[in-house]
């Protein structure tokens, strides 16, 4: 019994000693090697090939200055969206940055930090398949076919509001986007954003007949579960950058402007 006591006393010292160590490891890991490892996906604008190799986009810049703030640099993982999430769980990078939107079902799996900016889904048409088409009902019918990307919240809202219609769902923006550039989905559904520079790209076939977003949402950076200290960095790093104003001068210069297509590979 006494054996047991002790032994139980230890397991306990040891739980207590290990656990603020393990909680920590990821932002000291990060300050140790001098690297912060940033997942980002494929999207305009958050994150594109530039002309000059690697990636420019709104997700890079916040990557760059996170990593500027530490006093470390940043490396950027570029995954297709749906491996994007297991990558972090795996250990791959240590934040995640590329528009991921809050859900109450991806927090199971990973933490959020405070939002970084508000956006939505949005839908864009095939001109010429959707000439008859008057409103958001008719698009929803068995004979209807509409794209977005597999596991965004994009295609949720797809699913959703869309459930008569035969919804495809690609691994990746480009074929999503070529199936009804080549007239072989009446609509997709991705971030306005997305789809709005789709559209002014391809003027002749695309059009996005809707101003407003379908559904709105919030997007935040994301990090392990379990990982305080660099979230408690993250948080810190925003409330400074939305009190500064440089998270809306960025937002407004990816996303409003056109100034940056000069330094997108073609």
């Amino acid at each position: 019994m006494v054996v047991t006591k002790v032994i139980f006393r230890c397991l306990l010292l040891l739980a207590i000693f290990v656990s603020p160590l393990a909680q920590a490891d990821a932002m000291d890991d990060i300050l140790e090697r001098g690297t912060l490892r940033v997942g980002i996906a494929e999207f305009v604008p958050w994150a594109m090939p530039a002309k000059r190799g690697g990636h420019v986009g709104h997700d890079v810049d916040l990557g760059l200055n996170i990593a500027k703030d530490m006093g470390v640099r940043a490396e950027f993982k570029v995954y297709e969206w749906k491996d994007i999430i297991p990558a972090l769980e795996a250990g791959e990078v240590d934040m995640i940055a590329a528009g991921i939107v809050v859900t109450p079902q991806r927090a199971l799996r990973i933490t959020f930090t405070e939002p970084i900016a508000l956006s939505g889904a949005g839908m864009a048409t095939n001109t010429h398949m959707t000439r008859d088409v008057e409103n958001l009902q008719q698009l929803n019918d068995p004979d209807i076919v509409i794209a977005t990307i597999t596991d965004t919240f994009s295609e949720g809202v797809a699913r959703s509001i869309f459930d008569k219609a035969e919804i495809h769902s690609h691994g990746n923006k480009d074929d999503a986007e070529k199936e009804i550039l080549e007239g072989r989905a009446h609509a997709y559904i991705s971030s306005q954003p997305a789809v709005q520079f789709l559209a002014m790209n391809n003027s002749d076939a695309i059009d996005v007949p809707l101003s407003d977003p379908l559904v709105g949402w919030a997007e935040a950076l994301a990090v392990q579960k379990g990982e305080q200290e660099l979230l408690n960095f993250l948080n810190a790093w925003i409330t400074a950058h939305k009190a500064d104003r440089w998270l809306n001068v960025t937002r407004d210069y990816w996303f409003e402007s056109r100034d940056w297509t000069k330094e997108v590979k073609r």
